[in-house]
């Protein structure tokens, strides 16, 4: 099915957005490869995901509140949903999120589904940690990952 793609500016950057109908699919770093048949254009979808994304940024939202719609295996859509329970300001290890779905030795699937995530931010795979509590591997870079937990972490404890 065809996907409309549209950017915003962020404080990191430009982000792509896309969907299909009214359901958010994917979420591009700027610079990274577009689909092909990709159209850019701003959906109504899109523009309520732009507007979410911008209030995120400016402390104003915790929660979004976009249907989504990631293609993965039934594996990989059962990380992503226990994903969107980890509150806002808040991290989780691998293994609580393998333990979340009941399989406690899913460790590194986990890990590997956290990378395939195709909606970052909206699905906050961000908010992933190593059990050390060390920051690991993020499709958007390190400095990004770093750059959300601490704009959750100073907006979280300053209301």
């Amino acid at each position: 099915m065809m996907k409309n793609i549209f950017f915003y500016p962020t404080d990191i950057g430009k982000i792509g957005i896309a969907a299909s109908g009214d359901n958010i699919t994917d979420l591009y770093w700027e610079g990274e490869q577009l689909p092909p048949d990709a159209i850019i254009y701003e959906t109504d979808i899109l523009k309520e995901a732009g507007r979410q994304l911008h209030d995120y940024f400016a402390g104003r939202l915790r929660y979004f509140t976009l249907p989504v719609a990631p293609r993965g295996t039934e594996f990989m859509t059962r990380v992503w949903k226990s994903l969107q329970t980890i509150p806002y300001g808040e991290t989780r290890s691998y293994k609580q999120i393998a333990n979340d779905i009941g399989n406690d030795k899913a460790v590194r699937a986990v890990g590997q589904a956290n990378h395939r995530n195709p909606i970052p931010i909206i699905i906050p795979c961000h908010r992933v940690i190593g059990a050390d509590g060390k920051l690991t591997g993020y499709g958007g870079g390190l400095e990004i990952k770093q750059y959300l937990l601490g704009l959750e972490n100073n907006v979280f404890s300053s209301n």
